[in-house]
């Protein structure tokens, strides 16, 4: 008797495998045009796709995890949640961000399914698979649980995207330029994201992750030349009784620039703890790059003679703050430098209290030698004693989970103690982490222009513009002017930057960045007013931003509308001549007025940078448009303000 019950049992266990296995689990995006599909195949392993318009893009595909000890493990969908659609429809209001409001809408479910190791049968160690689809793309993440509270084994994820076809690519490069266009299967070897990816002329993915935990890896993908198959390169996770993966995210766009506008992977990551109105987006000013820049006898230094000059100028422009950098504490690689009682820690204490007077604040280098080798909450707490407002914290040493967990740890403690933050050289990716962490306002995850002349070319911001500054905020360094023929008196990198000056200053509009660097003295801005009028008008937090146009790697025209209700214009190009226009369909009901600052016609990246013309007092209104000549590297500026 007992045998025929054990044999019923296994004949209804065989049924419901079975009919899983036949099930097409479906989810759509609210406006109905992504669809997410999830399945058990033959093999019984769960597998998805996703389409677009009645197109696929990703073919079926794994997900899932392996574990160490399962080398056949497979998957059998146990249940998916009751609720027919959950629907979210919110409003998220950053501290700041590319706009004052974000729709957050999405349809979810959720899915159980259990590790079956062949021939033995289910395991009791469960899975859940969290799906939403919003009408900028698809985000799912994996979930691993032992529901007796009972240390898990190691695993690792086997998720992989099997695009429908052979689509072009540009992926993040650390810092170099970036790969692409490529065919996705002449990729071969390690790709790293952000993947954009151009599926048609009106159809745009992007390929990336959120909300990545800090016992996580930052995500890594592998293809094989001939193949558009990219899968997540795996990384051994040695979990306790629980772990959340981060999102796997594929955004979706009918242009580019529905990618560069996209809040979807902050949308991913969970709401702050705490207030965090202390956080001050805009524009910073730079003492590295000023530091032996001559001008009529005087020469600029990293010094407190040199940062007094400084912070009077941002305070005469409404600019939210000076960066000191590297060694103000003393040689910043070198283990016996104290990062509170160094070489300038006196004259540092001077200029915040300098600085604070005059409503400007000052941000602190710090580079993880000294960080790791005196106790990082008190050094922390020191500088929000003295009353900094922020940290520059460099050269991270670690494998990727090292620097991500760290990095996640000096986040936390840098909102502890009222302090926004800035990591640089070859930090952990973006994943969507200012939502959370509002002081997280920036990252070096680029090549900045000012020390990499013998990559950075006009093409390379136009490439990034569209990749790396999809993933998150990028400190780029932008907004150089001191752009003449031949080498500058400057210390470091002395070479010029291959630009125009106004394609420099639309950079800094175009660049997104809770902390906008800019790297010259006050006289080279002054020494073109309407430029700063423009860059003075920079204020955050921005009420809103719009990519007018642009394409991969050849230009970009982005606007953004400040705090103060005006809209500015930024275009850049790459190495090539071309003329644009900029519907201002955008603007509200009223009269305008138009400051246009463009490329002259002898201006060029190359041999001519520092020629422009300037159009004053322009009438526009929603129904005009503004044609303009971009020279070869450079771009424009345009500033409008309503009834002037």
């Amino acid at each position: 008797m007992k045998r025929i019950l054990l044999l019923a049992a296994f004949a209804v266990s065989f049924l419901c495998q079975i009919s899983a296995q036949s099930k097409v689990y479906e989810i759509k995006s609210p406006d109905k045009k992504i669809c997410f599909s999830i399945k058990t195949d033959s093999d019984f392993r769960t597998v998805y796709k996703i389409n677009v318009e009645g197109k696929d893009v990703i073919d079926w595909s794994n997900v899932g995890f392996l574990n160490d000890n399962d080398l056949y493990s497979s998957y059998s969908i146990e249940s998916y949640s009751r609720n027919k659609v959950k629907r979210n429809s919110n409003i998220w209001n950053p501290v700041w961000g590319k706009r004052a409001q974000v729709k957050d809408r999405y349809n979810s479910k959720s899915l159980d399914y259990v590790p079956v190791i062949m021939g033995e049968g289910p395991r009791s160690v469960s899975d859940k698979l969290e799906i939403r689809v919003y009408n900028e793309g698809v985000a799912f993440r994996l979930i691993k649980e032992d529901p007796f509270g009972r240390k898990m084994s190691s695993f690792n994820e086997i998720t992989v995207f099997n695009f429908a076809d052979d689509y072009t690519a540009w992926y993040y490069n650390g810092e170099r330029h970036n790969i692409g266009p490529e065919k996705l299967s002449d990729a071969s070897g390690e790709r790293l994201p952000l993947m954009t990816i151009k599926a048609a002329d009106d159809l745009y993915l992007a390929l990336h992750e959120a909300d990545l935990s800090a016992e996580g890896w930052p995500m890594r993908l592998r293809s094989e030349a001939g193949s558009t198959s990219f899968s997540v390169i795996p990384e051994k996770i040695d979990p306790d009784t629980k772990f959340e993966g981060a999102w796997r995210v594929l955004m979706v766009g009918r242009t580019p620039g529905d990618l560069v506008d996209s809040h979807l992977l902050e949308l991913l990551n969970p709401e702050p703890e705490g207030d965090f109105s202390w956080v001050r987006p805009g524009i910073y000013l730079w003492d590295w790059r000023i530091d032996g820049a001559v001008w009529e006898g005087y020469r600029y230094g990293m010094n407190y003679d040199s940062w007094v000059k400084m912070i009077d100028f941002a305070a005469e422009q409404g600019f939210q703050g000076l960066v000191l950098d590297a060694n103000w504490y003393g040689p910043e690689f070198e283990k016996d430098s104290d990062p509170t009682k160094g070489d300038k820690a006196r004259d540092v204490q001077r200029i915040i209290k300098y600085g604070k007077d005059k409503g400007v604040g000052v941000w602190l280098y710090l580079n993880d030698v000294a960080g790791t080798n005196y106790p990082i909450e008190e050094t922390l707490a020191q500088y929000e004693e003295w009353g900094a407002s922020g940290v520059k914290y460099g050269f991270m040493n670690g494998n990727p989970q090292e620097k991500n967990r760290k990095t996640q740890e000096i986040t936390a403690l840098c909102a502890k103690h009222h302090l926004m933050v800035d990591y640089h050289d070859y930090p952990v990716h973006p994943f969507g982490q200012m939502r959370t962490w509002p002081n997280a306002v920036t990252r070096e995850y680029c090549k900045a222009q000012l020390d990499g002349r013998q990559i950075f070319q006009p093409k390379t911001f136009v490439t990034s513009a569209f990749v790396n500054m999809v993933a998150g905020p990028i400190d780029q360094n932008n907004g150089f002017l001191e752009l003449h023929q031949g080498r500058t008196t400057r210390k470091d990198n002395n070479q010029e930057v291959p630009s125009t000056v106004t394609g420099e200053i639309a950079r800094t509009l175009i660049t997104w960045s809770g902390a906008t660097v800019i790297p010259d003295i006050p006289e080279y801005y002054q020494k073109y007013p309407s430029l700063l009028e423009f860059l003075s008008a920079e204020k955050q937090p921005w009420q809103e931003s719009i990519t007018l146009d642009g394409e991969i790697g050849e230009y970009i025209v982005m606007a953004r509308q400040n705090k103060d209700g005006d809209w500015l214009i930024g275009a850049a190009t790459n190495e090539d001549e071309r003329e644009i226009s900029i519907p201002l369909s955008f603007l509200g009901k009223g009269k305008y007025t138009a400051s246009i600052n463009t490329d002259a016609d002898d201006t060029h990246y190359r041999t001519n940078r520092e020629t422009f013309e300037t159009m004053e007092a322009v009438k526009v209104g929603r129904k005009s448009t503004i044609k303009l000549r971009l020279a070869p590297g450079g771009g424009a500026c345009i500033l409008i303000r309503k009834g002037k």
